[in-house]
């Protein structure tokens, strides 16, 4: 699905609020209606301007750098307080969700590389140098994500950059979907625009746009 990035980050917000009434991890692949970028919630403004010249810019529910959004894939998974996924310490969560995206490419006949010795460049900047457990493709950085843990679940936002030659987004998807069932049993059930779930993240995802996300007193708050 293809929106501005002020959407693109309440209706992250939005399954993150809802996900102890869902009570099912929500994984959900998005696309940029225009370059953008978004920078972690903890961040200063001022300091992202002088990082990119990618405009309009957007603070993110979850922490972590600056991530450009100008040819990645965009996904991001909630995960309620009931789900094991939940009980994991953050880096075992962000070596959990890379070994699944790494498992997706291999799959694919791409071997890319999980870090283990991280070569960090660029503080503040998500793809500059790499932090462990983060993914490589022929020795640049392809995967990051951040997360955000509260008493209403887990969220993670992550970003698929330098994506590997031959492959496209619709296969790449496609065997998240497959390794995801592989690795923890069950099938992946589609939240589609006329379901009550959709209906109830679309509101709050509206809602959170206009009061936050699309307001420029939240994005320069700091």
């Amino acid at each position: 699905m293809e929106s501005d990035g002020a959407w693109n980050m309440a209706m992250d917000a939005a399954m993150l609020e809802l996900a102890p009434k869902i009570q099912k991890p929500i994984l959900r692949f998005y696309s940029w209606s225009e370059p953008a970028a978004t920078f972690g919630y903890f961040q200063k403004y001022e300091e992202i301007l002088n990082w990119t010249d990618l405009r309009p810019l957007y603070r993110r529910p979850t922490g972590g750098g600056l991530v450009p959004h100008d040819a990645d894939w965009t996904y991001s998974i909630a995960i309620p307080p009931s789900h094991p996924w939940y009980q994991l310490r953050a880096t075992e969560s962000y070596e959990r969700l890379h070994r699944w995206i790494q498992q997706s490419f291999t799959s694919l006949g791409a071997a890319v590389e999980l870090v283990e010795d991280p070569a960090l460049e660029g503080p503040g900047r998500c793809f500059i140098g790499a932090e462990r457990h983060d993914l490589l493709w022929r020795g640049l950085k392809m995967a990051g994500a951040a997360q955000r843990r509260n008493r209403l679940g887990l969220l993670i936002q992550g970003s698929i950059q330098n994506q590997p030659e031959g492959i496209n987004r619709s296969e790449w998807e496609r065997s998240i979907l497959e390794t995801g069932s592989q690795n923890w049993g069950g099938e992946w059930i589609s939240i589609n625009a006329e379901s009550d779930n959709y209906k109830k993240l679309k509101s709050k995802a509206d809602e959170l746009r206009s009061s936050k996300y699309g307001s420029d007193s939240f994005i320069q708050k700091r």
